[in-house]
């Protein structure tokens, strides 16, 4: 089983994006032994995000892909159900839009994961951690990136927000979380397979 793990860049205020901070740390510290991970930083670039998304479901061929994207002024993780396609008016770092303001020209308006975004929330909250989930991821890169790769994936990716302020937000506590909510996702992923 492979899974991948990708990140923004320096975004605003972040000189070095906390997501990439954490991506390491996952990396370092392994998903189990049946779990290759495999770590890349992407650019606030809609035209470079867009193209590595691409080249990486093409070449790696994941089993699942896992982004995230830091949460501005949130003391939650937040688990991204949804991707939507259009609605992309902000500038990135290179003060570009996407043509008519979309990620993939002809795609579905949005793609949900086929991960219950919902069902693991739910479990993390009962044993009292500040895990929510969404199903706007903003309209932007996180936004933008987390449906290209929903739409090259057939919708085996997940968008996970990490806090900016709060308890969860040192990696020493965010880390060892994410990797139980990244195999509860992957065991998840295994139940929908068996069914089929």
């Amino acid at each position: 089983m492979s899974s991948s793990s990708r990140r923004f860049g320096p975004f605003r205020q972040f000189l070095v994006n906390p997501s990439w901070i954490t991506a390491q740390g996952l990396k370092l510290a392994g998903m189990g032994q049946r779990i290759d991970v495999y770590i890349k930083e992407l650019p606030v670039s809609y035209s470079s995000t867009q193209r590595i998304i691409a080249e990486l479901w093409q070449t790696l061929r994941p089993k699942f892909a896992v982004h995230l994207g830091i949460a501005r002024g949130s003391s939650l993780v937040i688990l991204e159900q949804t991707g939507r396609n259009s609605g992309y008016s902000t500038r990135d770092v290179c003060s570009f839009c996407p043509t008519d303001h979309r990620c993939i020209e002809g795609g579905p308006e949005k793609l949900d994961s086929v991960v219950n975004m919902r069902a693991i929330s739910k479990h993390f909250k009962q044993a009292g951690m500040d895990v929510v989930h969404s199903r706007d991821a903003g309209r932007y890169l996180c936004d933008f990136a987390y449906y290209c790769s929903l739409y090259h994936g057939e919708r085996r990716a997940a968008f996970i927000h990490i806090p900016s302020s709060g308890s969860l937000s040192s990696a020493g506590r965010l880390v060892p979380l994410l990797q139980e909510i990244i195999v509860m996702m992957l065991d998840q992923l295994e139940e929908i397979h068996c069914g089929d």
